[in-house]
């Protein structure tokens, strides 16, 4: 299956030190693309090519996915009891993710990504 307007392609990804499969990699990237999109009101879907900090993000966020389908946080006394990461504390840690690599960055009129204020109008009262 192939994806458009990917923020790290698959072979940024393997350059960078990636080992998913491409199918792994497409989903996982879609995944972590989305989540940024979400922060970011998806202002950067527009953006033709995104800058190294959305690539480095992606790139982080894939891991973190990955790493969640397979790591073990707690393991019982038989070895069968294995948890991983709940819901809200890998949002957490996608959050902290998208803001450490994310928080400097702007688009080119000075709005910054992450930004969440309003639209000040010019009121007459």
């Amino acid at each position: 299956m192939e994806f458009g307007k990917q923020y790290l392609t698959i072979t940024e990804y393997k350059i960078l030190g990636g080992t998913l499969s491409k199918d792994a990699f497409n989903l996982l990237e879609f995944e972590a693309r989305k989540k940024i999109d979400k922060e970011t009101f998806g202002r950067l879907i527009k953006i033709s090519e995104q800058v190294n900090d959305v690539k480095l993000c992606m790139f982080k966020l894939i891991g973190v996915l990955n790493e969640n389908k397979s790591t073990i946080i707690s393991e019982g006394i038989d070895g069968c009891n294995i948890t991983r990461l709940e819901k809200k504390e890998l949002e957490t840690v996608k959050n902290t993710i998208i803001r450490e690599y994310l928080s400097e960055c702007k688009l080119d009129d000075g709005t910054p990504y992450l930004y969440r204020g309003g639209v000040r109008r010019n009121q007459i009262c």
